[in-house]
């Protein structure tokens, strides 16, 4: 059995996608997003144009706060210059009682990818609404650096976030395998 058919599991058996207030207190604080840099946003294109990707629709879902915010504005005028479409923008707070129909407006549309500027804590409880409720694939997911951080795919539970990948500030790359959250560093000139 998949890691997702074992989540999908939990949920048909009654028990809710959101994070218990006691596991993400185990976690600690998550640090809030900060504004993206110029590299990230690159490297962040880099990932969706890698040659033979055919990336060309996205969805733009981001969190409330004021980092996110912008950074997902940057994203959408960069990927429109491009001549990219951008078929909905989503936001959600950072608590809610329900998921659902911030992961129904993500998947309203079948982009080529999902673009996130987020804080941890509301894009975990809504990967696993989107996983456990909708046709989100994580592997068509690409995410700016708010979102590297090992605590991601620990509290959002198996196979919910697996082959999510993103950039960082300094134009590195990183992508969650399993359990683990993998960096590659970006290119230095010299």
């Amino acid at each position: 059995m998949r890691p997702r058919d074992t989540h999908r599991t939990d949920v048909e058996a009654g028990r809710s996608p959101l994070v218990d207030p006691a596991e993400r207190e185990a976690y600690g604080q998550l640090p809030p997003p900060v504004p993206h840099t110029a590299a990230e946003l690159g490297a962040l294109i880099g990932l969706l144009t890698v040659p033979r990707s055919r990336i060309t629709t996205v969805v733009v879902g981001r969190s409330r706060d004021a980092a996110s915010v912008k950074s997902a504005a940057a994203f959408t005028e960069a990927w429109e210059a491009r001549g990219g479409a951008v078929l909905a923008a989503v936001d959600w707070p950072e608590t809610a009682a329900s998921w659902l129909r911030a992961a129904r407006r993500m998947t309203a549309e079948t982009p080529d990818a999902w673009v996130i500027a987020a804080a941890t804590p509301g894009f975990v409880q809504l990967a696993r609404r989107l996983r456990n409720s909708t046709a989100w694939e994580p592997s068509r997911a690409y995410a700016f650096g708010s979102l590297c951080d090992s605590r991601l795919p620990a509290l959002a539970g198996p196979g919910v976030v697996d082959r999510l990948r993103g950039a960082s500030a300094d134009g590195g790359t990183w992508e969650v395998r399993g359990r683990w959250v993998t960096m590659s560093p970006g290119r230095t000139s010299g």
